[in-house]
């Protein structure tokens, strides 16, 4: 990497947290300054502006989101216990995951929903691939005989998404794990006892 990479890569590792947290509206330059210790002029010598900021910003988190779920998914070779494992990365991330501010994909949607098109745009794609590669799943898995065949692979992606994310914004909002591992329970009931043939 050169110079001016290594310092934007930093720039991005330390406003990570930061714009998760805050969101993008709510994260100043001043917080973005403080967060590097580097001046004004450091940061829009090697970033147009904001925007482009954030964009570098929740690739990033979304990338560390996507490197951990697809390693927990990696060690299985089932279709189910791919799921299974997917749902239990939450369990086991949470604590993390809010020390961050919270699931990236879930803040950029809320935050950026009216008001930042390209991130919102990042974010409905980061939320169709998931569920592209669950369904994925699902249809190897109903291919091998490891999932019921009448299971609907686009509907219960869908499903699993809202309830995990569902979770995490109640855990996020009230402070209570609890609620997040009920949600997480849930979705492991639905494979356990509605997918397996």
């Amino acid at each position: 990497m050169t110079k001016a990479e290594k310092t934007k890569q930093y720039i991005v590792e330390k406003t990570a947290p930061v714009f998760n947290m805050k969101g993008y509206a709510g994260t100043s330059l001043s917080d973005i300054t403080a967060a590097t210790g580097l001046t004004k002029g450091s940061i829009y010598g090697n970033f147009a502006n904001k925007d482009e900021i954030a964009l570098a910003v929740y690739d990033y988190n979304v990338g560390i989101l996507n490197r951990g779920l697809n390693s927990v998914v990696a060690e299985s070779a089932t279709a189910t216990d791919k799921l299974l494992l997917m749902a239990n990365f939450y369990r086991s991330q949470m604590k993390q995951t809010l020390t961050m501010g919270g699931c990236p994909i879930f803040n950029t949607a809320i935050d950026a929903d009216d008001t930042h098109p390209a991130l919102k745009a990042k974010a409905a794609k980061s939320l169709k691939d998931w569920k592209k590669s669950i369904e994925s799943i699902i249809k190897k898995g109903i291919a091998a005989g490891e999932i019921n065949p009448v299971v609907n692979a686009a509907l219960f992606a869908t499903e699993f998404i809202a309830i995990i994310e569902g979770g995490i914004m109640l855990a996020k909002v009230t402070g209570d794990i609890s609620m997040l591992n009920t949600c997480i329970s849930r979705v492991e009931s639905i494979i356990n006892n509605e997918l397996k043939p």
